[in-house]
């Protein structure tokens, strides 16, 4: 389940340029004023029988169709942890390309952050990897995980995976999607096995090089083609 209580975005690092959302061939392109949904509320809201119309035990995906973090987003933020805090019930997963923002507008009750909350710091290049998860690691965060997405060369994460509970992988998808190559991913994942970490290859992108031969691979079979390949290590966790 998706959650989007605000929609817009735009541009921040070179993973976003082909962005699927809001890159130069997707429906949204052009999209960059930040605006309130008519879903902000939606996980508190109740039916004529007084009980949440979303039920609880749920994964609900926030922010995937922009970014939780957005300078624009700073006073709704707030609000939106209330209803974070007020349904203890579902995990909301929050995966972000802005983590160095993530101290704004933080609850006063965080502490060491919420049971229900799931922070993903998005990180596609090393240049990036060592920029954002310094600081990604350096939060107080209960329960987080590592985006490579869409990853764009060979990441060394060594550093990174003490205190994350898995990575995902995933290439880029679209027309002009740069290649994924399979070796990048399992390189990252022979990083998590060291780590005793979960690991999951989410899809194959557009471009997928496997065996020294790139393939163009249908949208629609990216996510099964990357299953089949049988290289997740879930241990039976529940990923989204």
């Amino acid at each position: 389940m998706n959650w989007e209580p605000w929609t817009g975005c735009y541009k921040i690092s070179d993973g976003c340029t082909y962005c699927y959302f809001y890159g130069p061939h997707a429906k949204r392109y052009g999209q960059n004023i930040i605006k309130r949904t008519d879903k902000f509320d939606w996980p508190i809201k109740k039916d004529t029988k007084g009980e949440y119309k979303i039920k609880g035990n749920k994964v609900l995906a926030t922010c995937f169709a922009t970014d939780f973090f957005l300078s624009e987003a700073d006073e709704w933020r707030k609000e939106v942890w209330d209803i974070i805090r007020e349904r203890t019930d579902i995990e909301f997963l929050i995966l972000t390309k802005r983590i160095d923002r993530f101290l704004v507008s933080l609850p006063s009750d965080w502490d060491t952050g919420y049971d229900n909350v799931n922070i993903g710091c998005t990180v596609e290049n090393q240049m990036l990897a060592d920029y954002r998860l310094p600081l990604f690691l350096s939060y107080p965060i209960k329960h987080r995980f590592i985006a490579c997405a869409p990853i764009l060369e060979a990441i060394d994460l060594t550093s990174y995976l003490h205190g994350v509970e898995y990575v995902t992988v995933g290439g880029e998808t679209g027309r002009e999607a740069r290649e994924c190559d399979y070796d990048w991913v399992l390189n990252i994942r022979e990083q998590c096995i060291k780590a005793n970490i979960t690991f999951w290859f989410k899809n194959t992108g557009s471009f997928f090089k496997h065996n020294g031969i790139v393939k163009k691979i249908n949208p629609f079979k990216q996510s099964n083609m990357a299953k089949d390949l049988g290289i997740n290590i879930s241990e039976g966790k529940k990923l989204f």
